[in-house]
């Protein structure tokens, strides 16, 4: 993607025009200084730590004005980000439609603002996070320490996915995926095809990341029988060489798992069913095996 549409490019500066002359200075002042802040911060495990990193440098009196402003001025200034990442041809592919999707929202004027579209919109518009499918974004960077990895084996559920992060250089920093909500179209089986074939083509030309993961309750093992449609999600990366990490259960992850699916619900309610957190690692190596022999990764 070397430039914005004048489309694109039209609804940003609409956004911008929307500004009273205060928010709109306040823009303008720390656009800069915002964005190296967020970039800073944005390796950290916490995904949404780059957006409150923002809101931190906004102030108290923050208001969502302010946050569209910024998104603004950072998507114009998009393509000269993307360009200085040297993305493959798989991830550049994404761009037309996550620009469309973050211009229609700004120009929405929703409000509130999201606070997970605005985590989102902060990491897209500053290149922190780039398109795997229309649903799926990947995170450039994002650790997995040890302490996951061997509470999962004192758990007592085997040393395997420590000899895995071990083999597979898991000190390094990883890509991450995550979930779009505002565009479902891609989650299918072809839409995480896609997700991972991206993840494999950046790993190609960043042979620094150990692989890609993702952390859900959608991993979980037990919804091969209670979900079986979704049970691709977990068997297509471990049955070509990722492995899984027990993250635990909680209250979010069985509001998540209920939100979609009444019969899940019913199996919570009846206390039938805890849906866990499970963070999936597929290693660099048999990703871009995977993508290779299924012929996802251009030459």
């Amino acid at each position: 993607m070397t430039q914005l549409t004048p489309e694109q490019t039209a609804a940003f500066e609409r956004a911008l025009s929307r500004l009273s002359p205060a928010d709109r200075a306040c823009v303008n002042e720390l656009k800069d200084a915002a964005a190296r802040a967020a970039a800073e911060v944005a390796p950290h495990w916490d995904f949404e730590l780059a957006a409150r990193t923002v809101d931190g440098l906004l102030g108290e009196g923050a208001n969502d004005d302010q946050r569209r402003g910024l998104i603004a001025v950072w998507a114009l200034e998009l393509p000269g980000r993307i360009a200085a990442e040297r993305l493959p041809q798989a991830v550049l592919a994404g761009y037309p439609t996550y620009v469309d999707r973050l211009a229609a929202y700004l120009d929405s004027g929703a409000d509130p603002y999201d606070p997970d579209f605005w985590a989102k919109d902060v990491r897209v518009s500053l290149a922190l996070s780039v398109p795997g499918s229309n649903t799926q974004m990947l995170d450039l960077s994002s650790p997995v320490g040890p302490g996951l990895v061997v509470r999962h084996m004192l758990g007592g559920r085997g040393p395997g996915p420590l000899i895995a992060w071990v083999r597979a250089g898991g000190w390094s920093p990883w890509l991450e995926t995550h979930t779009e909500a505002r565009d479902l179209s891609d989650f299918n089986e072809a839409g995480w095809e896609r997700n991972w074939a991206a993840a494999a083509a950046l790993l190609k030309t960043r042979p620094e990341l150990a692989g890609v993961i993702g952390s859900s309750w959608f991993f979980d093992p037990p919804l091969e029988t209670i979900s079986p449609r979704l049970t691709y999600l977990r068997t297509t990366p471990v049955n070509n060489g990722a492995f899984m990490i027990h993250q635990g259960g909680g209250e979010i992850h069985d509001e998540r798992a209920s939100a979609s699916s009444p019969t899940r619900r019913a199996m919570i309610e009846a206390g039938e069913y805890s849906a866990c957190s499970w963070l999936l690692c597929w290693p660099r190596k048999p990703l871009i095996r995977w993508a290779e022999a299924r012929g996802l990764l251009q030459p």
